[in-house]
């Protein structure tokens, strides 16, 4: 058996603490199964990458990006990756996970329900 990363585990407990607004509001909504029941953690260390939240039963990611984030090449390599292992990831901008939460849930739910389709 593997050890843990030390690097990874020390940089993903450094985001916890240090998360965007938006995070912070879809953590809220996510935490302890309250979305349907379904269970995520937050700023999980995946192979090289820390993802924001993860929902391990369905391999669904869910990101919340920031400005910094549009058009950037690293997020497609990241998300190549992560799709060869069979994770799907969800991407969302902070103004919509703050602007329009409930709208974000929704589509989150339906991807979570929605086992045979890859969504980036």
């Amino acid at each position: 058996m593997r050890g843990a990363d030390l690097v990874s585990t020390r940089r993903a407990r450094h985001l916890r603490r240090v998360g965007t607004d938006a995070e912070a509001v879809l953590w809220r909504q996510l935490r302890a199964r309250s979305l349907q029941g379904f269970k995520f953690v937050r700023q999980e260390p995946i192979g090289p990458y820390v993802v924001d939240f993860v929902c391990r039963e369905k391999r669904l990611i869910i990101e919340v990006d920031g400005g910094q984030h549009a058009g950037d090449p690293h997020d497609r390599i990241r998300d190549a990756w992560l799709a060869e292992r069979q994770y799907r990831v969800l991407r969302f901008w902070n103004n919509d996970v703050l602007g329009n939460t409930a709208g974000v849930l929704e589509r989150i739910v339906a991807t979570l329900r929605d086992d045979g389709r890859r969504t980036t």
